[in-house]
């Protein structure tokens, strides 16, 4: 089996990949079996290729913006996974301070500017973030990343209209999993290949397989080389699958087990594991030696979350936009 990337880089995935599943399923068990997570969990499990293929085509001065399945893209932008399981806890050591929680992830060093809970709000924000970049003359780029729920929005059009209009740095990510919160696409929408939405604004598009690390980095890899020339934005459609519901209290009535079922065997971990054996690329020592890695990161990350702290009660007024200037008077 030939490839065209490294060694190196298919470690990197797989070992991303595997952080991402363990911490989501160690995460879930802690909410459904222990009650130690409140509030909404929205798991990314069957999503890591696409977190995998974005790194790797990106900088680390590159942002991200994303709705609240957010846990997957934090843990890949560099959110350690000890500060990501404290916010999911609520503790005061978490990337958000613990007042955020599992849809609020937020990290300013590591360019990662949440997760948000308003469907579609982030991709207005995203290409905000992109015309501060083209402003200030650097050459980064947001990846803007929604579901296809948020395909729906009027935030959508808006924004595609400036984004191409002023030709900003962005690219916008659709995370196709099919199901929205719990509707497919093709009851909700009579464009079912999303990525077309781009051609009434003349933005270039594309679709592709979001189970493929590989072409996750390639497709997101010429959308970045476009908007690094100033050639604007790109809307990439990634088609994937998630195998947990939409959060963690969906009976998931809408799908069968067999279709849940049929995409497992197209795992995107176990792919890159093929590929790493298929190519020596390392001795099942060596794999065996990342499993533990990231089992023990995930275990540490338990226990840093349940010994910190709670946020202390001064917090609760903290960090909340006021303008001290306000001109109008309020009661």
């Amino acid at each position: 089996m030939a490839t065209k990337f490294s060694k190196e880089t298919y470690l990197y995935w797989y070992e991303l990949m595997l952080l991402i599943r363990q911490f989501e399923l160690k995460a879930e068990e802690k909410y459904k079996m222990e009650g130690k997570i409140r509030g909404f969990f929205h798991a990314y499990v069957g999503q890591e290729a696409i977190a995998a293929g974005c790194m790797t085509a990106t900088k680390p001065e590159d942002a991200f913006i994303t709705a609240y399945r957010d846990h997957g893209l934090a843990l890949a932008k560099g959110i350690s996974a000890k500060s990501c399981m404290a916010e999911l806890y609520g503790k005061a050591t978490g990337c958000a301070k613990g007042k955020g929680g599992s849809m609020h992830f937020f990290g300013v060093k590591e360019r990662f500017f949440g997760g948000h809970g308003i469907v579609g709000a982030q991709i207005g924000t995203g290409a905000g973030i992109a015309f501060a970049e083209k402003y200030k003359g650097t050459d980064a780029v947001c990846l803007t990343y929604f579901g296809d729920g948020a395909a729906r929005q009027g935030m959508l059009h808006e924004t595609f209209n400036l984004a191409m209009l002023w030709k900003l740095p962005v690219i916008f990510i659709c995370e196709n999993n099919n199901y929205a919160m719990g509707t497919s696409v093709e009851r909700t929408s009579n464009v079912v290949d999303i990525y077309k939405l781009a051609d009434a604004y003349e933005m270039p598009a594309d679709s592709i397989d979001g189970m493929s690390a590989e072409a996750v980095h390639e497709s997101v890899a010429r959308a970045v080389k476009r908007a690094r020339e100033g050639d604007g934005p790109t809307l990439i459609e990634i088609k994937t699958y998630r195998y947990k519901g939409h959060s963690i209290s969906d009976p998931q009535k809408y799908r069968t087990k067999e279709e849940v079922e049929e995409y497992k065997q197209r795992d995107p971990i176990e792919l890159v594991l093929q590929t790493i054996l298929t190519n020596k690329f390392a001795t099942q020592e060596e794999i065996d030696a990342i499993n533990k890695r990231v089992e023990a990161e995930v275990e540490e990350s338990v226990k840093f979350a349940e010994e910190s702290p709670w946020p202390d009660d001064s917090e609760v007024l903290k960090d909340i936009y006021i303008d001290q200037n306000y001109p109008f008077i309020v009661d």
